[in-house]
């Protein structure tokens, strides 16, 4: 679900989950909370008032994060990427 399509474009963060970082970030600035609102990203999450796929982004994020740290998935593979 990288939005980063162009050849050459790149993430200029590249640790494990960066892309699924940027991905949840471009959806909560592009969400009416953010544009309408005037909130900022961190009180759209807390306040729940984004869309479903910011939600799902949101998730994947922490299994993503959180999948760095179970010593199963060195195997297996990260989630979510």
């Amino acid at each position: 679900m990288m939005r980063y399509s162009e050849e050459n474009e790149r993430l200029a963060d590249q640790s494990a989950c960066a892309g699924v970082r940027a991905d949840l970030k471009m959806c909560l600035l592009e969400s009416d909370c953010c544009k309408i609102h005037r909130k900022t990203p961190r009180e759209c999450l807390r306040s729940n008032d984004v869309p479903t796929e910011c939600l799902a982004l949101r998730n994947t994020f922490f299994e993503c994060k959180r999948s760095m740290l179970d010593n199963r998935q060195r195997f297996r593979g990260r989630k979510g990427y």
